[in-house]
């Protein structure tokens, strides 16, 4: 018995012709980034003998840390903890006010909502060196500037994420409760906050794991934290000190986004 095959759709001509310019402006991309590179990169500086031989000095010493230098290193590592807990809950507190102005269920004025998006969008525009230097050259190099830097650009980001969970939110209940005649506090606290806490829980960990990683870097700038360690290592050319401090840097992030996984799995 003969089995009626659907008929094979035809190929338009249109879409071939996009395809294939679109080929061909890959190509062509890809040949113009690779041909210019030899403008910008000094392939012979690059793969010099003087290069090969500092790759042949520095490369073995990381990989062999100076265990006796661990209790100082994790000194500084606790530090940069520190700094990014400080930072991340000041933002997880913080940001909570800025999402509701905005989250457009929450403030019907659109002058008021459109504000506080700009506020979270601004804030969050400047990454955290950035925000770093300024106030390194504020208050000076210490473990404060790093936590308001790491502060500050949480919020922005928190912000925006908990105005999201906030719009995203059942609105029935909170319409059966002022249908009972509930106050707004009342609303707030029993049907609104009972909806997004664990996803704001969730995403403050979450933030906490990033700004983590972010507060290992801002001690460079003096902005306090394992960063420090780095730059003085680097200058004295001690590079099993600085292999032991890549090693207690990956091993204690690691564990990090472990935990951080395991307690939002748990949370959501």
């Amino acid at each position: 018995m003969e089995m009626n095959m659907p008929p094979k759709p035809k190929r338009s001509s249109k879409k071939l012709v996009k395809r294939f310019i679109i080929s061909i402006s890959l190509v062509a991309l890809y040949l113009w980034t690779f041909l210019s590179i030899n403008d910008i990169i000094k392939w012979d500086r690059v793969f010099s003998e003087r290069t090969i031989t500092n790759f042949d000095r520095v490369i073995p010493k990381l990989f062999s840390p100076d265990y006796a230098s661990f209790g100082k290193v994790m000194e500084k590592m606790v530090e940069t903890l520190f700094i990014a807990y400080a930072g991340s809950l000041m933002a997880a507190i913080l940001a909570v006010p800025f999402a509701f102005l905005a989250a457009s269920n929450m403030v019907r004025n659109k002058f008021l909502n459109t504000l506080g998006k700009w506020i979270l969008n601004a804030v969050r525009t400047f990454p955290e060196i950035m925000l770093a230097l300024i106030f390194v050259a504020a208050i000076g190099p210490n473990a404060f500037a790093g936590v308001l830097a790491i502060g500050l650009h949480s919020i922005g980001m928190l912000g925006k994420l908990y105005s999201e969970v906030i719009e995203s939110i059942d609105m029935h209940v909170v319409e059966a409760m002022e249908a009972n005649g509930a106050n707004k506090i009342q609303i707030l606290f029993y049907g609104i906050i009972p909806q997004v806490i664990p996803e704001f829980l969730s995403y403050a960990i979450y933030r906490f794991e990033i700004d983590v990683r972010a507060s290992t870097i801002l001690g460079i700038i003096g902005a306090g934290g394992i960063g420090t360690l780095i730059v003085i290592s680097v200058a004295n050319r001690n590079w099993n000190e600085v292999g032991m401090i890549l090693l207690v840097i990956i091993v204690v992030v690691t564990i990090i986004d472990y935990l951080s996984a395991f307690i939002r799995k748990r949370i959501v």
